[in-house]
């Protein structure tokens, strides 16, 4: 499986969060507890369901969306 592909969107899961493989696992969850100074091999003893490339692929994910080349202000 790609990495991309472990990223999943369902509107009936977590609120159409992206999620890790379709589990209730959002990819800023993953990247709140990397962030917060959790080591891969501690989040992944602590949700037994993920695995390294999940949290390869949230990083991956969390990289393409850091790419935007600009935000553009809403009127509101």
């Amino acid at each position: 499986m790609q990495l991309a592909q472990r990223i999943t969107v369902d509107p009936d899961i977590c609120h159409g969060k992206p999620c890790i493989r379709g589990l209730r696992y959002p990819v800023e969850m993953i990247l709140e507890l990397l962030s917060s100074g959790m080591t891969s091999e501690e989040i992944l003893e602590d949700y037994e369901d993920l695995e390294q490339e999940d949290i390869l692929a949230a990083l991956s994910f969390a990289a393409r969306l850091s790419q935007i080349k600009r935000i553009e202000p809403t009127l509101v």
